[in-house]
Parts: structure tokens; sequence; C-alpha cells
């Protein structure tokens, strides 16, 4: 049996522009980012997806809104799937790290994992939350296909907690480009929610794919 969830990350948004941190908070689509999703729905629409479930965002689910408008599918929203809290560090920019925290600025440049400020997340901690939702997804969508809207730290740190990957694997595996989406494939059987999984394997059949126009958005600021 094969289940496939599609995750989408959001269109752009100022913040993205910007190159800042946006994090959780609640920054909308600007007008490109909605032209993005509405030209990037009519594809995963064809994908004829099962359900829906997306971020507690607004530029998720404004994101999410161009494939309901197709499908007619109600969206669950899950808080798991939010983007990475960085805490105090909403509004900044990425090269602003190394002094707003020396010890996090030495792990960026080596390649290695840190906390987005004394309050927010790291991004292992987000793989596990995020990872924790698609394997549910997977038990208890089994042999469907589920479109997946979130964010695209939150996505690519999902892919690697499901797949057992490393952090480093997943630096290796690049930022997600505003409306981009990657596919994983669950092959087994499903469960009951929360159950473990029968025997099976995840395989990652996409990874950020875009339509062909101008897609090109920005991976700093989330």
């Amino acid at each position: 049996m094969t289940t496939r969830l599609v995750l989408w990350r959001h269109g752009i948004t100022d913040w993205n522009e910007r190159g800042i941190f946006q994090g959780q908070a609640d920054i909308p689509l600007n007008e490109r980012g909605s032209a993005q999703a509405a030209q990037a729905a009519r594809a995963l629409a064809a994908m004829g997806p099962d359900a829906i479930y997306c971020s507690p965002m607004i530029r998720a689910q404004q994101t999410a809104a161009k494939v309901v408008a197709l499908t007619g599918l109600e969206p669950v929203i899950d808080p798991r799937l939010a983007e990475i809290d960085v805490g105090t560090w909403v509004g900044r920019g990425l090269a602003e790290v190394p002094v707003l925290d020396a010890e996090a600025g030495a792990a960026l440049m080596g390649g290695r994992d840190f906390r987005r400020s004394p309050t927010g997340e790291t991004m292992t901690e987000v793989g596990a939350r995020v990872g924790e939702c698609l394997r549910e997804l997977a038990s208890q969508h089994a042999g469907e296909t589920v479109l997946v809207v979130s964010h695209g730290g939150a996505i690519r740190m999902g892919i690697v907690a499901v797949l057992g990957w490393s952090y480093q694997m997943g630096i290796a595996l690049g930022g997600m480009t505003n409306c981009g989406w990657s596919r994983l494939c669950w092959q087994g059987g499903g469960g009951d929610s929360g159950a473990p999984q029968s025997a099976g394997r995840w395989r990652l059949e996409v990874y950020n794919h875009a339509p062909a126009f101008d897609m090109l958005g920005t991976n700093a600021g989330r």
C-alpha cells in the first residue's frame, strides 16, 4: 500500500523578500505570493488529494485556500506544522545571528544546529514535531494522497526526521522555494492514530519542485 504526502511551502511574503525571520509571526502572503499559490494550486489539485492539512500560520492558510477553492476539501489545521519558533529573533536577519548570539553564529558557520534565540526552537526540535505529524498522517490516510501545507524549514526537517537523516544531511538538501513542493512516499500499512506504523519504508520521491514560472522565493525568514 502506497501513501503519498505532498509537502507544500507557502507563497512568498514581504518578510521573505526582505530576508528576515518570520518564525511564528503571522505575516500574510503578498501579491506575488498569492499569484504563486494560485499557479501552483492547479498542479496540486490535479494530483487528487484526499485530504489537506495545514499550519496555523496565515501565510500557509492563504496558500492552502487556493487548492481548497479547486477541490472543496476542508483543511485540517495542525499546530505541529507551524514554522520554527524564533522567539526574540522575529524581524531580524540571518546575517545578524553572530551578533545576536556568538555561539549560535559559530554553529551556523560550522553547519551545526542551534537554538533560534533563548526562547526559540532548534531545527531538530521542529523536525521532531513535524515528523510526528507526518507519521500519523501516513497511518491515518493509508493508500491516499495528502496535501500538507507548511513552511520551508519545517518541511525540510520533517523530511529529515521521518527518513532518519542527520541535521547535516538536511542542510545538504538546501532550502525550499516559496510555493515549491516535495513528496514523501510511505510504502506499508497504516494504523490507528498514534499507533506504530506497520512494517514499511519511507522514500523521498520529489524535493523542492516548483512550476515553471517566476517562483524565485527566498529561504531566509522562512
